[in-house]
């Protein structure tokens, strides 16, 4: 996928021709040599003005050092300077933990509490080289997944004093309501104190792409969907198209509100694209905002490029108002070069395109989630993971799963979910409503934990040619069929998967009843398959079209999914720590030994079942050994 990428890359900069991109940061290093890498490409071989989102609370003073000065050796002068996620390794450690083991001594986020910290760091070392971009929220900011009170007036004194330090530009949070968007920026331009009066500030903005991602986008950023886009989404929220289309409508919309307001300067947009061209295509050539050629008195598209793993928040550019947005040109709007076209690989989605993008750029255009090809460059999408951390804070996490210290224990909580009671969600969940599909199969996965002792994750159903609008398994435009391979995901001891399991999946691989992927925590990995192998185990057949791949399993994008599963047990494991502060220190301390005994001693196995016409064949299969 991030190969891929360059050439997409390519291609937009190209074609939709944006003042310059961002790159999102991978927070506490994991990914933030990527992070480099991707900005490298665009500043220096594609010639894109390059804007460096940089977060600082789970970051080492060292890393910020690194980062900072890399960018400057790749001529990158744009910094967005993002606090990030909490500081959770204080949140969560026990009375008696000290910070030994934990790392290094600097890491204990001394240095860097929020994201002014962090702008003021960047003034007093850097000077003016760095044009600084801060964040914005319209609907006000929220630490919580589930936030009861959101306040834009709340957040102002913080913004004030990000923008008192040396803030060049305020970039917004996403949003779908044009009447919160224009609120906020009055206040912030009518401001008694003066100090927004000429600051650029940029409206972020996501095209649709699916109903699941808008539901799980404004979910995590805390965004409220306006009720006329829900009653009109409700109707076509299984044809991802149709979403598009929607989707177009509304953010049209919003943008054409916003250019008709007054304002001193001309106004630029920023879109978080999810590495995904055909949606943002559409709404830059509705709204006339790709130029023949960039010039710096023309109404600008901002081009959120993030890094393939994980993040999603994003940058700017125009002329801001303390020093001119740095760019590779000498004036205030970056002059775009890029190379040569060049194609990408071979397309298996074709949908029809009238605009500016061509038919290479939406082969990936279904399968834009954890289960989509991982050759593509929106692959496990902002948003859609977030790895090796709950979605859930810890005193919720207390509230939903409480403090397991036995397998019986957490398989009452797996029976108990997939039964629609307490909990509702589970910590792999994506969200806290059950999938109409799993109802199907209750029976079957319920047999496995409570007589197999597997925890079941992910899982669906056979389906043999149902129409693409029934109210299951239907998906894509009317008139086409859908089809499923029955599969499922799950823990099991590293014991049972070594001497019963495995030598079972194998019998039956040989035989061509299933495939199977397995890993652990340790890094150590197992499968039926070949390394190129990949598995369509949801496509669909439209007409005028090739066949469609929605759902897909591959060694890739599933080695990425084991880190990030047993990642979430070690967050788990210190969400007990709430437990603690209530007064439970011993069972505190026991359940998250035992949690992080489980991260250590199980596999996490995914087996596909191959007869899509033998609905109950996968679970027979399992369930023999």
């Amino acid at each position: 996928g991030f190969s891929n990428l360059q050439t997409r890359l390519e291609r937009m900069s190209n074609v939709l021709r944006p003042l310059f991109v961002t790159v999102t940061w991978g927070a506490g290093g994991c990914t933030s040599s990527r992070s480099l890498e991707l900005a490298e490409i665009c500043q220096r071989q594609l010639g894109l003005t390059t804007c460096l989102h940089l977060t600082c609370t789970n970051m080492k003073k060292k890393v910020v050092d690194e980062a900072l000065e890399e960018a400057k050796v790749l001529g990158v002068r744009n910094i967005l300077a993002l606090r990030g996620d909490p500081p959770r390794e204080e949140e969560y450690r026990l009375e008696d933990e000290g910070v030994s083991g934990m790392g290094d001594e600097d890491d204990s986020n001394e240095d860097f509490t929020w994201a002014i910290d962090l702008v003021r760091y960047i003034r007093r070392i850097h000077g003016d080289y760095f044009c600084i971009g801060v964040a914005g929220y319209p609907e006000g900011h929220a630490d919580q997944s589930h936030p009861t009170d959101q306040d834009p007036l709340h957040d102002l004194p913080y913004l004030i004093d990000k923008t008192k330090a040396g803030a060049d530009f305020i970039m917004t949070q996403l949003f779908y309501d044009l009447g919160v968007y224009t609120k906020y920026e009055k206040m912030l331009r009518e401001h008694e104190s003066g100090i927004f009066a000429n600051i650029p500030i940029i409206p972020g903005l996501m095209p649709l792409q699916s109903y699941q991602i808008l539901k799980r986008t404004t979910k995590l950023a805390h965004a409220k969907v306006p009720q006329e886009l829900l009653q009109k989404l409700a109707g076509v929220k299984g044809d991802d198209d149709a979403v598009k289309q929607v989707g177009v409508d509304a953010i049209s919309e919003i943008i054409d509100g916003i250019k008709s307001a007054k304002a001193k300067d001309p106004r630029g947009f920023h879109f978080y694209t999810l590495n995904l061209e055909k949606a943002v295509g559409m709404v830059l050539e509705r709204c006339n905002l790709i130029p023949p050629e960039p010039d710096e008195n023309t109404t600008s598209a901002i081009d959120d490029i993030p890094i393939i793993t994980n993040g999603i928040n994003g940058i700017s550019g125009v002329a801001a108002h303390h020093r001119t947005l740095s760019s590779n040109s000498s004036s205030a709007a970056a002059q775009l070069t890029t190379n040569s076209h060049r194609t990408s690989s071979p397309a298996r989605l074709a949908v029809p395109v009238s605009g500016p993008l061509s038919r290479e750029a939406t082969w990936d255009d279904y399968p834009n989630g954890r289960f989509g090809d991982a050759r593509s460059p929106a692959f496990n999408p902002p948003l859609t993971y977030s790895p090796t951390s709950l979605t859930v804070a810890p005193a919720q996490a207390l509230s939903l799963w409480d403090t397991p210290t036995t397998s019986t224990e957490i398989s009452h909580l797996f029976t108990q979910h997939l039964s629609g009671l307490t909990p509702k969600q589970l910590p792999w969940s994506e969200s806290a409503t059950l999938n109409p599909e799993t109802a199907l199969i209750t029976p079957e996965l319920t047999a496995l934990i409570v007589q197999k002792g597997y925890w079941t994750i992910a899982s669906q159903p056979a389906v043999d040619g149902v129409s693409s609008t029934h109210p299951i398994h239907g998906w894509g435009p009317p008139g086409g069929f859908v089809f499923q391979k029955a599969f499922v995901e799950f823990f099991l001891p590293s014991q049972t998967f070594h001497t019963t399991l495995r030598p079972h999946l194998d019998r039956m691989h040989k035989e061509g009843e299933i495939s199977y992927y397995a890993g652990n925590a340790a890094g150590e990995f197992q499968s039926s398959e070949a390394a190129e192998a990949v598995h369509a185990v949801t496509w669909g057949s439209f007409a005028g079209k090739e066949i469609a791949t929605a759902t897909m399993v591959e060694e890739v994008s599933f080695r990425a999914w084991v880190e990030e599963a047993f990642g979430i047990w070690g967050e788990w494991a210190r969400c007990v720590g709430e437990a603690a502060r209530r007064g439970r220190v011993e069972r505190a301390r026991d359940s998250r030994d035992f949690l992080r005994g489980v991260s250590k001693d199980f596999w996490l196995v995914n087996v596909i079942g191959h007869g899509y016409r033998e609905g109950g064949r996968l679970w027979e299969v399992l369930m023999r050994p």
